[in-house]
This record gives structure tokens, sequence and C-alpha cells, in this order.
């Protein structure tokens, strides 16, 4: 086979100015532009080589960056950071065996991080083995509104919360679902984990661990998991709330809603990614001004994942306790 010229059977990846991080792009499919976009916007990062077992992507985004590219992610070399792109099932056996095989330091992984608990117990076992560093990408923790949601529910300053409404109306169309992965139990794990599962991780993140739930799904397309789900779960505060997912909307996302209800204030947040105050009563406080404006689905949060990674700002990526129990929770709702 004869191999263009900025192919590597050992990825020796390009050359960064001294100081910089070099990312490896694992998996050359739809999220791969947000990354590109994000480590773009950041200095002191710069993609070194990009991965994918179709050799045609893998070329493609190459040329594109002007990087080299191999078809096996085990041939990795001189890279600081390996972001993990692949479908959502098989991020496991990635991470790990790029932790196990390479001399990548970090590796990055997009969400789901596994489908199972026991998964993601594996995962971080063989991390720690390996003695690299896991970093799961939730990135909707870095959304301005939801960070500043984060600290006002926990100064204490809306009394007792008593509930909240989650809601994540989106679309995938028949053409995404063409993608062979899509849909599948083995590597798609339904809405909740392919789409909704930033907003499973958020009200973990705002309430802790759940102590009821019970999650009702409809395999309404015909796919092998739940295109919809409609759950609800309690936590050990008291707070109590549901979720509601969907991929199945009209033409298009409508759109991602938040309200929470408290003792001594209500409030919602809606838009695509949670951008906008659509209601604020909140006693004593004003409605901070801090809309913001994104212009794609996937919110503006991986630059600033990517601008922590830049920083060596490593305690800013959720905890393993934090993100077993979100997969806990999942998986909990969907199977």
């Amino acid at each position: 086979m004869n191999l263009p010229s900025n192919h590597r059977e050992t990825a020796g990846a390009a050359q960064g100015p001294a100081g910089v991080k070099k990312v490896a792009l694992v998996g050359c499919g739809r999220i791969m532009a947000r990354h590109i976009e994000a480590i773009g916007a950041n200095r002191g990062l710069v993609i070194a080589l990009v991965c994918d077992k179709d050799e045609s992507k893998a070329q493609a985004a190459a040329a594109l960056l002007g990087v080299p590219y191999v078809t096996d992610y085990r041939l990795l070399r001189g890279v600081d950071v390996a972001a993990v792109l692949t479908p959502s099932g098989l991020h496991p056996q990635h991470a790990a065996e790029i932790a196990e095989c390479t001399d990548t330091p970090y590796v990055l992984c997009e969400k789901p991080l596994s489908l199972t608990l026991r998964e993601a117990y594996e995962l971080f076992a063989r991390i720690d083995k390996a003695g690299k560093v896991l970093l799961p990408v939730y990135q909707n923790r870095y959304n301005p509104l939801v960070a500043y949601a984060k600290q006002l529910i926990a100064s204490g300053r809306l009394g007792k919360i008593h509930q909240f409404i989650c809601n994540v109306l989106w679309n995938r169309n028949d053409d995404y679902f063409k993608i062979d992965w899509h849909g599948t139990r083995a590597l798609d794990g339904g809405v909740l984990y392919t789409q909704a599962s930033h907003y499973v991780d958020m009200v973990h993140y705002f309430f802790g661990d759940a102590v009821e739930h019970k999650g009702i799904g409809g395999s309404l397309r015909g796919f092998e998991v739940y295109d919809s789900v409609a759950a609800a779960m309690s936590f050990q505060s008291g707070v109590v709330g549901t979720i509601n997912a969907t991929v199945s909307t009209y033409r298009q996302n409508y759109r991602t809603e938040f309200t929470l209800i408290a003792e001594r204030g209500t409030f919602r947040l809606a838009g695509t990614n949670l951008n906008s105050i659509e209601f604020w009563d909140v006693e004593g406080l004003a409605k901070p001004d801090i809309d913001f404006t994104i212009d794609h689905v996937y919110g503006k949060g991986h630059d600033t994942l990517y601008r922590y990674i830049a920083e060596n700002r490593w305690d800013m990526f959720p905890s393993r306790k934090d993100v077993l129990s979100g997969i806990r929770l999942m998986e909990m709702l969907s199977y």
C-alpha cells in the first residue's frame, strides 16, 4: 500500500512552538469540528495529529489541518493530549488502550465516558494502572448560566430547593441515524447518553446523588435504544425533579430548558443550550446580565475546557465520583 506523505506508521506528531501542548484528535466524525474550533480559540494548544480507522476520513482531516495522520490510535506518539471522539460505546476501549499503548499522559474523552457503570470502573482502573490522567468532557458545566446557577444553589440564598424541570427537546433526523453506530444498543446508548447526558450531569452537579428514580422510555422510531425518555427522580436533599428528553422534535432542535423552584426564588433557563434567562424572580437579587449567544448546538464549553488544559487546571474537570454517579443515574434511567 502506498501511504500518503503525511501518514506515519508510528505517529510522530507535527511539531508546534515550544511550550505549546500538542493534541491528537482520535475520531474524525461529527464532533471533530467543534474540537478544532475550540482548540483554535486557545493559545498554548495545537492540533498535531489526527486518527481514524477510515483512512479517507483521516486523510481528509489531516489535509485540512496540515498534520500527519494514522489509522490506529495505538500508534500515537509525541502528543500531550489525545481527544477521544469516537462512537460512544467505544469510548472505554479507546481511552484505555491509548493510555496503555502510547506515551500520551492525558486522555480527554467525549461524553458519555461509557454506557455502563461497570465499564466506567474498569476504564478508571486501567487509566490508573497506566499512570495516565483521564479528562471527561462535560462542557456544559462551563456554560456561564449553568455555572452561575450552581453557585447560587450552593450559596443557600435560594433557601430550600423544591423542584426542577429539565427538558431537552432536540431533533436528530433520519440521515443522522443512517450513520452505522447511531441508534444501536451496543454503541449509542440512547437519548440520555448521546444527547442529554450533559443535562443528567447538570442535575447531578446541582443536587448530588439521586436516591429514587424512574425512567420510562420509548423506541418510537424503531431504534434499538430509547429516542424519547421521561424520568422522575429525587435527591438526598429532598429535591424532586424531572428530565424529559427526545431526538424527535419536528425538523430541527426546539430548545433546552431548565426551571428551578425554590423557597426564595424561581428561575427558568432556556435557549438552544441554556444560553438565556427566560424567567427570573429571586428574592433580593436582580436578574443577572449574563445571557450569552451561541451559534451551534454544542455551546462554547469546549473552548473553556481546552483553556483549562492549556493552563494545567486539571482540578476544573469533574471528579471521578461525579462521573461515576452520573453514569450510574443514566444507566438506571435508560435500561
